[in-house]
């Protein structure tokens, strides 16, 4: 008999919560990929969705779980010692236009650290062409956990779904 790893429970939780949020129409699912690297036994899920109403314009967001050989062993050899590389790591990539580079990245900022809290990784990237500027510019803000996720916070998964909400919200209302 299979028996499912960190990463697929993970996985799991994930896909129905978001699912199920699609299901009663507060969100679009806009993409989803599960990825299995043969070369490097690694595993990685992402699943991308954005408001079904949006406020204003539209933001969306991608949740990726990833998964790598040395926390697969870990796992599945705790004799090793490692039990703390057990888990999967977990990003939140946030994105958004701009037709004018008039975005308020301090509030931004802000904006994410009151939501997730302080001791986040808050990164902001942004891209755009330079010889047509008026083309706008395509905004990313991650939220990246500086620790493993594990099995044990399944549930913690399933509240993030609702910060995840809020932070759509909130940002739209700002863009």
């Amino acid at each position: 008999m299979f028996d499912p790893t960190a990463f697929d429970n993970m996985k799991v939780v994930i896909e129905g919560a978001v699912y199920d949020l699609d299901l009663g129409g507060e969100i679009v699912i806009t993409d989803r990929n599960d990825i299995i690297n043969m070369a490097k036994m690694s595993r990685k899920f992402d699943v991308s969705f954005k408001m079904a109403n949006p406020l204003r314009k539209s933001a969306s967001v991608k949740i990726e779980l990833e998964s790598n050989l040395a926390n697969l062993a870990a796992e599945l050899i705790p004799a090793v010692g490692s039990e703390k590389m057990a888990g999967s790591s977990l990003k939140l990539e946030f994105f958004y236009e701009s037709s004018k580079n008039k975005v308020d990245y301090h509030v931004i900022e802000k904006l994410f650290s009151d939501i997730w809290g302080p001791s986040r990784k808050i990164i902001q990237m942004v891209r755009m062409n330079p010889l047509y500027k008026e083309l706008g510019a395509l905004h990313t803000v991650t939220v990246e956990f500086d620790r493993m996720v594990r099995e044990e916070q399944l549930d913690d998964l399933v509240d993030m779904i609702e910060y995840i909400i809020a932070s759509l919200k909130r940002l739209e209302m700002m863009i």
